[in-house]
């Protein structure tokens, strides 16, 4: 495989076309994410990339979950050329295949509202209006998981090792190794990878992006993973807390804005050197996030992670260094500024999550927002009377109490659009209310 793409460069027709040729394309696969974050395509062999090209490809959107109707299902698929690329584990069977994500767009010619990446690309153009790119830096956790002797994931790890480990004790060091260099071919520039505190669980870092490329990177990631776990005969997992009683995956996602080429939360003559801006982004996170927490942490599963201890930050605070708290600031400074919130999992659907999240930004600075101060305490050796003193709540407590305070909040809405907010609120009601009526095995333990 010779073509690497290079991220935040798009191809044109022609080049891409030349690329098919040099590298003998036989399938490209059209790919899309449905409102849970799923990723979805429609493959087609690369004799129709004119079609492909021209937006002549179309898709039944009643079948995806979230999107249309029977009665109005046509959709087309329109590709955005910068995200062309290689499947470099399909390479291992000499079959070629290329993807290239696409936005799901109406008859009309106009974008589709239930399609999560044309969302995001809304709210990012209202960001736009008023002067303001987001850059996001996620940091996806995981878990690779043994299969048994059918080929189905248990929960056994291939290694009891720990924070930062090596080999021979970090078994998954050469399987995160094939990971870095799979993502490395698709154009991801990795800046990190480690083993995490868990057995098993695992994190690899890459380059901060705008909110669009990194949504594109996070969908990418997830996809490249599992599938190079798979060829090694592991289950790599994303859920927030797959073992009781160790550590759950987080997704901390570092947050800034630019204005005018210029990071927009950097004022060296101001208090921690933090800019206005800054402060009310993180004023109007901390105001909001009980409301957009259903879309960060979107499984009944995610409030199994989100309990005091394990690292997990379930206190509405923020601090320059204190992990106890939501959101911390790291100590960089300049263009490196930026704020980190550390409540997302990895089971989010980025474009989603990442629309949110640049909404409550965007009110933070139309309304001046401030924040309390710093808290620079641990809270988790706090008592609940000394943090109410502090005003320092929690995060929703589940995924039921999470969609009340979502459908209280009408800036939420405005975030994912109507249908967006409708179709997700309605799948997340049904998957809360299928929970909650099943009996557990802790149950039959307790109550038999």
């Amino acid at each position: 495989m010779t073509f690497v793409p290079e991220q935040g460069k798009t191809l044109t027709k022609e080049e891409i076309k030349k690329i098919i040729k040099q590298e003998s394309v036989r399938f490209i696969r059209l790919q899309f994410v449905d409102i849970n974050g799923t990723v979805k395509n429609m493959a087609v062999p690369s004799e129709q990339i004119d079609k492909v090209l021209n937006n002549e490809c179309m898709l039944d959107g009643s079948s995806i979950k979230g999107f249309r109707s029977i009665e109005t299902s046509d959709m087309y698929f329109y590709p955005d050329l910068s995200t062309f690329s290689l499947l470099p584990w399909r390479t291992h069977d000499n079959t070629t295949v290329a993807r290239i994500i696409c936005d799901i767009y109406n008859p009309d010619g106009t974008p589709f509202e239930g399609c999560p990446r044309c969302n995001l690309k809304r709210v990012i153009k209202e960001a736009s209006d008023m002067g303001y790119v987001l850059n996001v830096g996620p940091e996806a956790e995981f878990f690779l998981f043994a299969k048994d002797e059918w080929g189905n994931p248990t929960l056994d790890t291939h290694d009891e090792s720990g924070y930062y480990d090596v080999a021979p004790n970090d078994k998954g060091e050469g399987v995160r190794g094939k990971m870095v260099e799979t993502l490395k071919e698709m154009g991801f520039e990795i800046e990190a990878s480690h083993h995490e505190v868990a057995a098993g669980q695992h994190e690899i870092d890459f380059k901060y992006a705008d909110a669009l490329t990194t949504a594109d990177n996070v969908v990418s990631f997830k996809y490249a993973v599992r599938a190079v776990a798979s060829i090694n005969d592991l289950h790599a997992t994303f859920m927030p807390k797959p073992v009781f009683g160790i550590n759950g995956s987080g997704m901390h996602c570092n947050i800034s804005l630019f204005k005018d080429g210029k990071n927009a939360f950097y004022d060296e003559n101001a208090p921690y050197q933090l800019s206005n801006a800054a402060l009310n982004v993180i004023g109007s996170i901390l105001q909001n996030v009980r409301s957009f927490t259903a879309v960060i942490n979107p499984l009944v599963n995610s409030y199994k992670r989100l309990v005091p201890g394990y690292e997990a930050p379930v206190y509405l605070a923020w601090s320059l260094a204190n992990r106890s708290a939501l959101i911390r600031v790291p100590a960089k400074r300049g263009n490196a500024t930026r704020v980190e919130l550390r409540s997302p999992d990895p089971s989010c659907n980025p474009y989603l999550a990442f629309a949110v999240i640049l909404t409550a930004a965007l009110e933070g600075i139309k309304n001046n927002t401030t924040p309390p101060c710093q808290t620079e305490e641990n809270i988790y050796h706090m008592t609940q009377e000394e943090r109410l003193a502090k005003g320092i709540i929690s995060l929703p407590g589940s995924l039921q109490e999470a969609l009340y305070e979502l459908k209280k909040n009408p800036l939420i809405k405005k975030a994912l659009g109507e249908h967006i907010f409708n179709e997700f609120v309605t799948a997340k009601e049904k998957e809360w209310d299928d929970y909650r009526t099943k009996v557990t095995p802790w149950e039959i333990e307790n109550y038999l």
